[in-house]
């Protein structure tokens, strides 16, 4: 197997930043909603962070991901911009999917990312699909698909999971597995509860990687990524982690159990990059500080630029319309 490049400190730096920029993105928007700021309704990634930058760090700039309802760290992982997502959020013309796709649906496709799609699981025939587009093109691109583990006993897994084993699809299959499938815990659902053994029955690779550990999952996705490109894909990531938020905005998490959260809360991938950045790369509290004020100021600038943004008119509601 090949193995990813060594970063170096300004490289670590980058990926920690894109990781506080979601967490206190998420913080931000969820603050909003409860104050009843923002329409809509939202599903939030707090402690997944790593999941989506250690992929998506992994992934080149033509490279496209599918996404689910829990999609903003996806979003910002690829390169979406803050100013375009919160107007997006906030029903704006101006936001990425002109106010249109609202927080379950966020995407770019001139970024790589095809808007979120809802339904559970329905994003990965569409990636298998994609990277069927790729092979035939032979353009060297890669299709990397976000899911949940509860995704996995949707018909919809098995289809397109099987169509890109017996075509050697360009697809990098990734499940942020979290445990959960809304309120119901994987064991209860899954006799075998490793979910990259899935693989197997299809004829290719899978992995189980920690996905609270950005490094690890960039790493897996890298060598990933080199096989799909090699016509040796596709590849079922598994990567572990856990929502530190509910299911939905108004999900207090009462099922999950208190010592299982005490004991992934105290393995946070922002912490934990953190420490290795002071301990093995010399940073300071201060500049760590930093970058997170200056993550919450652009969050604040936006905020108010997003609140004036112009919003769709009736006639809007012919626009973006294919039948």
């Amino acid at each position: 197997m090949s193995s990813s490049p060594t970063l170096e400190p300004a490289d670590l730096a980058g990926l920690y930043r894109r990781m506080v920029l979601i967490r206190e993105f998420e913080d931000h928007v969820k603050r909003l909603f409860l104050e009843g700021t923002m329409p809509g309704t939202i599903h939030q990634c707090q402690g997944q962070e790593a999941t989506a930058v250690g992929v998506c760090a992994a992934l080149r700039a033509d490279d496209f991901i599918t996404s689910t309802f829990r999609g903003h760290g996806h979003a910002l992982a690829k390169g979406l911009g803050v100013q375009e997502m919160l107007d997006e959020l906030f029903g704006a013309t101006t936001g990425c999917c002109g106010g249109k796709g609202g927080s379950m649906h966020m995407g770019d496709m001139a970024k790589g990312m095809v808007p979120g799609i809802a339904i559970v699981g329905g994003g990965i025939p569409l990636a298998a699909g994609m990277a069927l587009a790729f092979k035939q093109r032979r353009t060297g691109q890669v299709a990397a698909c976000f899911f949940g583990d509860g995704a996995v006993a949707e018909g919809a897994f098995h289809e397109g999971v099987n169509m890109a084993a017996i075509w050697q699809l360009p697809v990098i299959f990734v499940c942020e597995n979290n445990l959960y499938g809304a309120s119901t815990r994987i064991n209860k659902v899954m006799r075998n509860t490793r979910v990259s053994d899935r693989a197997a029955a299809y004829g290719f690779r899978g992995e189980t990687v920690d996905g609270n550990d950005v490094l690890a999952v960039r790493d897996a996705a890298t060598r990933a990524a080199d096989e799909c490109r090699r016509g040796e894909g596709p590849v079922l990531l598994e990567l572990l982690t856990y929502r530190r938020t509910g299911h939905s905005r108004r999900d207090p998490c009462n099922y999950q159990d208190k010592q299982e959260r005490e004991a992934w809360f105290a393995r946070d991938p922002i912490e934990r990059l953190a420490a290795r950045l002071r301990g093995d790369h010399g940073f300071t509290a201060d500049q760590l500080d930093a970058i997170r004020a200056e993550i919450l100021a652009e969050l604040a600038a936006a905020t108010t630029r997003a609140q004036a943004a112009p919003l769709p008119t009736t006639a809007d509601l012919l626009t973006d319309v294919f039948a």
